[in-house]
């Protein structure tokens, strides 16, 4: 392990909320404050790749801290995007140049290692851009820290020799519980059963149909954000408080549209997501059956839900009582 606990940490000093936030494994790192987080942990990467014998197996999960805020990255990044005047979205797009170079950096350390001909790499967002930072999901609806596509609806692409089918685009739906043993799949192994997620790896080695029909956005029981969400086949039900921004945010050269709208922020929506990506068109009222086809699907899922665990902060975690790191304070 080498990173943080938390999120949002200074990319320069690597810390949060008054404390330091960067280890080594279980060690603190203070010896990197002014570097660019992306570079040393691009640096530790090609590192271990450099150090791995080819014929020993190698799994790597690499969560750069890019382009989650703060938005910081340096100038030389920052001005790729002189012609953006939007502050906020020409330091993100320099964010993105420099993840660009860490992952180009990654790949030409794989392929001097004699690694990349037998690696299948996945890379993949982990839910839509934050628009008060930068992000932008337009003509989707909403953004981040919702439950509309512009939140959920996650961009990924996969490549190897290995793969039979490339260079098209895979529309087929895939959950991000699918990932884990889909790789463990590729990988030679198998999930257990009573696990959520689902092999798809037949589904991005060649194409074939998703074994997957329908899954859960969200459900959520604890207040203010008490909700509920699911995608079965090409419709889509959310019930309660499906967050904001509730409408479509255009990019910053755009003003004809409207990042809030007059829709309330909590209620039911039902969309045909084949006909209606963008979320623009309510069926709960003119598709009572269908409602309530969702409804009673959304309600047997709910009754399989693990009650939410919601702790307070846990003061033994005070960077104060640990040499001004952050700890988890448990251990």
């Amino acid at each position: 392990f080498y990173g943080y606990y938390n999120g949002a940490e200074d990319y320069y000093t690597h810390d949060i909320d008054g404390g330091l936030d960067l280890r080594d494994n279980k060690d603190t790192v203070t010896t990197m404050s002014g570097d660019y987080g992306t570079y040393f942990f691009t640096d530790r990467i090609v590192d271990i790749i450099g150090k791995h014998p080819q014929t020993t197996p190698l799994f790597m999960y690499l969560p750069f801290q890019n382009v989650h805020e703060p938005l910081e990255v340096p100038k030389r990044f920052e001005d790729m995007y002189a012609n953006i005047h939007d502050n906020n979205r020409r330091k993100l797009l320099g964010m993105v140049s420099a993840l660009d170079e860490a992952i180009g950096n990654v790949t030409m350390a794989m392929k001097s290692a004699g690694l990349w001909d037998n690696t299948l790499v996945i890379f993949t967002t982990d839910n839509g851009g934050w628009t008060p930072f930068g992000g932008n999901n337009y003509p989707l609806r909403g953004g981040k820290v919702t439950l509309w596509e512009g939140g959920t609806r996650g961009v990924a692409f996969a490549h190897g020799e290995m793969l039979q089918k490339t260079g098209y685009t895979n529309n087929e739906m895939i959950h991000a519980v699918d990932w884990f043993p889909t790789i463990l799949a590729a990988a030679g192994g198998t999930a257990d059963a009573a696990m959520d997620g689902m092999n798809q790896l037949n589904t991005i080695m060649s194409g074939q149909p998703s074994p997957r029909t329908e899954f859960v956005y969200n459900i959520d029981n604890i207040f203010p954000t008490v909700q509920g969400a699911i995608r079965v086949g090409d419709y889509k039900l959310i019930e309660g408080y499906a967050g904001l921004p509730n409408g479509w945010v255009p990019p910053p050269n755009m003003t004809d549209s409207r990042s809030d709208i007059e829709d309330p922020v909590t209620g039911t929506w039902l969309f045909n997501l084949k006909d209606d990506p963008t979320e623009h068109h309510n069926l709960a009222d003119t598709m009572p059956d269908k409602l309530k086809e969702m409804q009673a699907k959304l309600a047997e899922y709910k009754k399989t839900m693990v009650p939410a665990i919601d702790p307070k902060p846990d003061p033994k975690s005070d960077p104060k009582n640990w040499g001004g790191a952050w700890s988890p304070g448990w251990c």
